[in-house]
């Protein structure tokens, strides 16, 4: 925070990836500041669907991947080089770091993008909420994380609503997507309760937290994606899009969320998150043409409904 501060001091807003990674990560923001980080992420998140969608016309999905969490990784290597914080890991801290790496990026993410071929952006973004219930059986089990009786009916209606979205049915060529996003959620989940894990018993700085993943993650993704997609080649706007994503999406949106989950709960983060088809539909009838139908948004009004229940300030007394 000090180097934050004299940038003011000196007349120079710090870049937003500065001012966070200045800050003393060891200390939990306040609740409502956690909140509005979470709220920032979803935003820039849901554009990420987009975008992918976008740039699947000209570079493989595993490739997408790779390029935007290692160039992400690249992003913020500065700063970690310059606070040392690449050799101040015990080993035990790697193999944590590897694991959530493997289990967001190269195997969550890259099964993402993979089934955005297949399925709409909205749909994509919308099936991401089952994460809601598989974070909160893992946080249950493994972090003791027992939710209050108001979150608990907030994750049920979020379900109902889900359910309610696909009420209608999956077109033709959708099921494989659906599928291979499956595999994706249930990765998402593991990354969802190590990440939370890490950041609860602040473990970890947050930059680390962030940068290493991406590097470990991303870059076994690229190497997956090189093979079997080969050398990437596309216009100067695709290349635009995939630097945003990974600055902009990766780089200061993975800081944020992993600063966030210092004080959020591992369900609490991604029920936030359900927020995203709202923003993800609206781009997505704007910049692809993808029209929802009335079922499917009165379906994405009652997740909303939901999570504004589990985002209630939380009780006293509870974890």
């Amino acid at each position: 925070m000090k180097e934050a501060c004299c940038l003011y001091q000196h007349g120079r807003r710090p870049s937003p990836i500065k001012f966070f990674v200045a800050m003393p990560m060891q200390k939990k923001p306040s609740y409502p500041l956690a909140v509005l980080e979470a709220v920032f992420v979803n935003v820039i998140w849901a554009s990420s669907f987009i975008f992918v969608k976008l740039v699947l016309k000209d570079l493989g999905p595993l490739t997408i991947g790779g390029l935007r969490y290692f160039i992400g990784f690249l992003v913020l290597l500065p700063f970690m080089l310059r606070k040392g914080r690449l050799y101040a890991l015990p080993g035990r801290m790697w193999l944590r770091l590897l694991l959530i790496g493997l289990s967001a990026y190269t195997i969550g993410n890259g099964a993402m993008f993979w089934s955005l071929k297949y399925l709409p952006a909205t749909t994509v973004s919308f099936m991401m909420s089952l994460i809601t219930l598989l974070v909160l059986l893992g946080s249950v089990l493994w972090l003791k994380e027992i939710p209050t009786w108001l979150q608990t009916v907030g994750i049920l209606v979020t379900l109902g609503g889900t359910a309610l979205f696909f009420s209608i049915g999956l077109k033709s060529g959708e099921p494989r997507g659906m599928v291979i996003l499956c595999i994706g959620l249930i990765s998402f989940t593991l990354f969802g309760v190590l990440g939370r894990e890490a950041a609860r018993g602040q473990k970890v700085d947050t930059l680390s937290l962030t940068a290493i993943p991406l590097a470990l993650g991303g870059g076994l993704l690229l190497l997956i994606a090189l093979p079997l997609e080969g050398l990437p080649h596309a216009p100067l706007a695709t290349w635009g899009l995939v630097l945003w994503l990974a600055v902009v999406n990766t780089a200061l949106g993975y800081i944020l969320y992993n600063h966030a989950l210092q004080v959020l709960t591992a369900f609490e983060m991604n029920v936030m998150l359900n927020l995203s088809p709202l923003w993800t539909a609206l781009m997505a009838w704007l910049l692809l043409g993808e029209r929802l139908t009335v079922i499917q948004w009165i379906g994405m009004v009652i997740v909303v409904g939901g999570a504004a229940l589990v985002q209630r300030r939380r009780q006293e007394g509870r974890l």
